[in-house]
């Protein structure tokens, strides 16, 4: 059951439910989550539609993300921090 957050818990996975909001609320929320995040935690939101421009900008900004179409048309995504490559000194 998906809660809507309020701080990353001692988890490590924080959740999300976005459905029902309007665009760019969905969005806006997700982005103001994803401060919350530190290196290890997960951020799992539930949305009621493909979020395509968010994959984008998860990209852009180094957030790995999965999702699995749910069978009642949401989605459930993962969104996490990807560690920096090392470089070679």
């Amino acid at each position: 059951m998906f809660t809507p957050l309020t701080a990353a818990p001692a988890s490590g996975i924080a959740e999300l439910d976005v459905c029902g909001l309007e665009p760019p609320e969905p969005m806006v929320r997700i982005l103001d989550a994803l401060d919350l995040l530190g290196p290890g935690d997960r951020l799992r939101v539930l949305i009621d539609r493909a979020p395509l421009p968010l994959y984008r900008v998860l990209a852009e900004n180094g957030l790995g993300h999965s999702f699995t179409a749910q069978p009642d048309g949401r989605f459930e995504i993962a969104i996490w921090l990807v560690p920096p490559r090392p470089t070679n000194a």
